[in-house]
């Protein structure tokens, strides 16, 4: 066996010029910036975004071989400040060497270095020691600093599509000097599908597989991944699912805006997504509960109490069985009349509250239990509301002085807010006329 053998598929697979890279059309196809200023040599640093197995290292080696630059990388979860100036000082020797051969200094997981570390980087992109290529699989938004953001071209790679990974795997079983052509392995289209799906539109999981299953098949003396070879490799497959990762929110917010769009067939797909994705079965359930305050509301308070219900019940019950009421929850909260005539009154009220400083409570909705805060004319002239007609005391402030008139709360004209809606006017008219009572 000969020593390039001793590497894993996936590693030996790398393609190693840019016709032979799959997927990333979006950006890769000529005419489009990157891939025009690959092909020219024209360097500069970039950001690669995208899920796991998508090809962001093999990307950033193929624009160093064409750039004729020192591919050099360092890995953040291994690698800190030490590291960084140890990459940055053989740079430096490179470029002041005789050849004043560039650096590409790729960084994966780049999300993990903290601020004082991606900012150790800064002067030397700067001064063109060294062209920085990071990797990440979080939202750059949120996962770098500003600095270096402004510093670097965000570049977005999607999940490998099935065409893209039949691509892949076909690659692998047909190529004799990397791949698993001299092996004479037979697989049908139909298992290949079943690996295409199984890898989830990562090709590394997809190359890890097939081998796992090559091998698998030539410890039975075998040269056939058949149906009882597949089973047995790909029965453990998981859905891409990052706990607490871009796709983590990505889901949630997808299940929310099904659920607010009135969609119970998407908002329960979402759901059995994040379910089958390993999720937090407390973490849905608390956000089926807010979804029930800020989405529905008074117009159907049922929604808030059979989102508690199916948490309580979740947690009772435990998996499988307490999935079933999340579901029942979300396909409820779905279907029922939309309001966030609740949620828009909260943040005004609460915008209000910040921006007021410590206003006082006026004099009559002040409590007074001992003769001192009645001297003080505590609870002077306050209308107790179940004395008067209605059990409403017209007219009455309970804002701060000053602040009287204020209205937050604006139900719609959906479900039970309709009914609120006709109340509150009512109530405004015997405000009216008793302000009119007054004059």
């Amino acid at each position: 066996m000969s020593e390039d053998f001793t590497r894993p598929l996936a590693d030996r697979m790398r393609p190693g010029s840019l016709p032979d890279y799959i997927g990333q059309q979006h950006i890769l196809q000529p005419g489009k910036p990157l891939y025009q200023a690959i092909l020219s040599g024209r360097l500069h640093s970039m950001i690669f975004w995208g899920p796991p197995g998508t090809g962001k290292t093999t990307l950033a080696r193929l624009i160093a071989q064409h750039s004729d630059a020192e591919f050099m990388p360092i890995s953040a979860v291994l690698s800190g400040v030490k590291e960084i100036r140890a990459a940055v000082a053989e740079a430096k020797d490179l470029l002041q060497g005789l050849q004043r051969r560039r650096t590409v200094l790729f960084v994966d997981e780049v999300h993990r270095f903290n601020k004082s570390q991606q900012d150790a980087f800064l002067p030397h992109v700067e001064d063109g020691t060294i062209y920085f290529v990071g990797a990440t699989t979080e939202n750059p938004s949120f996962a770098l600093n500003n600095a270096l953001l402004s510093r670097a071209r965000v570049y977005v790679l999607n999940a490998l599509t099935a065409d893209d990974l039949l691509a892949v795997l076909n690659n692998a079983l047909t190529n004799k000097t990397h791949g698993l052509g001299e092996s004479g392995l037979s697989i049908s289209e139909d298992i290949k599908q079943q690996f295409v799906r199984a890898a989830d539109g990562d090709a590394r999981r997809l190359l890890n597989l097939l081998e796992i299953a090559a091998e698998l098949a030539s410890a039975k003396g075998s040269r056939d991944i058949d149906e009882n070879c597949a089973l047995e490799i790909l029965s453990g497959g998981v859905r891409r699912f990052d706990n607490q990762g871009e796709e983590f929110y990505n889901q949630i917010s997808a299940l929310h805006k099904a659920v607010r769009g009135s969609s119970p067939d998407a908002a329960l797909y979402w759901l059995c997504r994040m379910i089958d994705g390993g999720c937090d079965l407390s973490y849905l359930a608390r956000r089926i509960v807010r979804m029930a305050s800020e989405d529905i509301g008074n117009a159907d308070p049922r929604a808030l109490q059979l989102a508690i219900n199916a948490w309580q019940a979740q947690e009772r019950l435990g998996s499988p069985e307490g999935e079933l009421t999340l579901a029942q929850a979300v396909i409820y909260l779905a279907c029922a009349p939309k309001s966030n005539a609740v949620y828009v009154a909260y943040k005004a009220a609460l915008n209000d509250a910040k921006q007021s400083g410590s206003l006082g409570v006026p004099l009559h909705l002040r409590n007074a239990p001992t003769n001192l805060m009645k001297s003080l004319d505590y609870g002077k002239s306050y209308r107790y509301a179940h004395n008067e007609p209605e059990a409403y005391a017209a007219g009455e402030n309970y804002f701060p002085d000053g602040w009287e008139g204020r209205h937050y709360y604006q139900p719609v004209e959906r479900g039970l807010e309709i009914k609120i809606k006709e109340k509150l006017r009512h109530l405004a008219e015997l405000d009216q006329w008793a302000k009119r009572d007054q004059h």
